[in-house]
């Protein structure tokens, strides 16, 4: 097979990277320092993560890595694509691994030690953004750094993402770049934590936002003015219609928690006060819709219906003094299972694991999968410990991530042109 070639599928059972020394309970020294010096940059989702892409670029650009910055459009965030050629200086095909360097708030959190220095105590990595997910991205730059040295015959992506936790808002223009320049890697490993299971499919993750603009007056004056309220109201009402339609009718998905499409609203604001028709009314909705749901069609019957049915009433009041205004705040689309594709097959290979596995949160993997690349969700730790006080990965989890990354290295980048053999593909 040719090296800029998907990857060989596997012809047998998964290589045993849960036995021999690649199955030690301890990362390397390399994998838990680059954990470390992550975690302590503080670059939760409101403030500037440039220090850290900074010093990762000046690490790996001493070790040959080739890079591709793109910015906000503050630019004080950046993506970062740190690229090892191949052995002749391709930079297309192979494997990418990726994830956002950006972490939630810890305000207001009870936390027993420093959440931005991290500390290793029964036999796991505390701090914030260990387990989501600078753990798999100091994985990832160890397991890339090890492979600097050797003859590549593909090469090895990271793809590090800003502001992920806000909307997956970063990823959409390192990805668009990426294509652009012709950088189209073979499979991407995107490291939520999923205890290093294989998750081939989710839901999309999408934000609006709805300004229902209308007039004051008092209150004693009611008729006379129009109430933002209440007419954003019935745009509220006629989506918590479409949720049940859902809930009812489908499109339905086994294997999801919640087999169908949902739809939600989880902020309003309005009015000044109790004796003032309220001349303004936001409200803000979330859509999680399944891969067989476009999301774009669902915004577009909301969009309609407050065309056609909420404002034509409130212009015909006030002589046109009325609006209704919908934001598209966030848009991480549905990741499609690619359960035939050769990557995917390879990644269960690699791991051992064939359950199928879909779930109800987006990820940033919708973005790489969308755009051609096959795409799969596995990373170290237990979702349930993201975002919470006292955050942490086992190192445990940390070494299984290690020998998984670097078989997919050694199988797509270094050997990337060699078929899998019968004593690879052996338990």
């Amino acid at each position: 097979m040719k090296a800029a070639e998907a990857p060989s599928e596997p012809s047998g059972n998964s290589v045993n990277v849960q036995g021999g020394k690649r199955d030690s309970c301890k990362p390397s020294e390399t994998a838990v320092a680059w954990i470390k010096r992550l975690v302590a940059f503080d670059t939760t989702s409101h403030k500037s993560n440039l220090d850290l892409i900074e010093d990762v670029k000046a690490t790996l650009a001493l070790l040959g890595f080739v890079f591709r910055i793109t910015y906000d459009t503050t630019g004080r965030k950046a993506n970062l694509l740190a690229t090892l050629p191949s052995g002749d200086g391709r930079l297309t095909g192979g494997l990418c691994l990726s994830g956002h360097v950006d972490a939630v708030p810890v305000d207001g959190q009870p936390w027993s030690s420093s959440p931005f220095l991290p500390v290793i105590h029964d036999s796991r990595i505390y701090g914030r953004g260990t387990c989501d997910m600078k753990g798999f991205v100091g994985t990832a730059i160890a397991v890339a750094v090890a492979h600097h040295d050797k003859p590549r015959q593909a090469p090895l992506h990271l793809a590090l993402s800003y502001d992920e936790e806000v909307g997956c808002l970063g990823a959409p223009a390192m990805v668009q770049d990426m294509i652009a320049s012709g950088i189209v890697p073979d499979g991407c490993v995107v490291g939520e934590p999923t205890m290093m299971k294989v998750v081939s499919a989710h839901k999309g993750a999408n934000v609006g936002r709805c300004r229902v603009e209308g007039l004051a007056r008092h209150s004693s004056l009611a008729p006379q003015g129009i109430n933002a309220i209440e007419f954003a109201s019935r745009i509220i009402v006629h989506m918590q219609s479409m949720a049940d339609e859902f809930a009812r009718s489908g499109p339905f998905s086994d294997g999801f928690d919640v087999p169908f499409t949902t739809l939600q609203v989880g902020q309003i604001e309005g009015g000044i006060a109790v004796n003032t028709v309220p001349a303004s009314c936001t409200f803000t909705f979330e859509l999680r819709n399944l891969p067989s749901t476009s999301a774009d069609a669902v915004f577009d019957r909301i969009r309609e219906y407050a065309r056609t049915e909420v404002l034509p009433p409130m212009r015909h009041r006030a002589d046109g003094a009325a609006d209704i205004v919908f934001e598209r705040l966030a848009a991480a689309p549905a990741l499609e299972p690619q359960e035939d594709s050769a990557f995917t097959r390879l990644v269960r290979a690699v791991t051992g694991d064939t359950a199928i596995r879909k779930v109800a949160y987006g990820t940033e993997a919708g973005i790489f999968s969308q755009a051609g690349i096959p795409t799969v969700v596995c990373g170290p730790g237990d979702i349930a410990q993201a975002h919470t006080a006292d955050e942490y990965v086992e190192l445990s989890q940390i070494a299984r991530c290690e020998a998984v990354l670097s078989e997919l290295a050694k199988r797509m980048c270094v050997r990337a042109s060699e078929p899998l053999s019968s004593k690879e593909t052996a338990s």
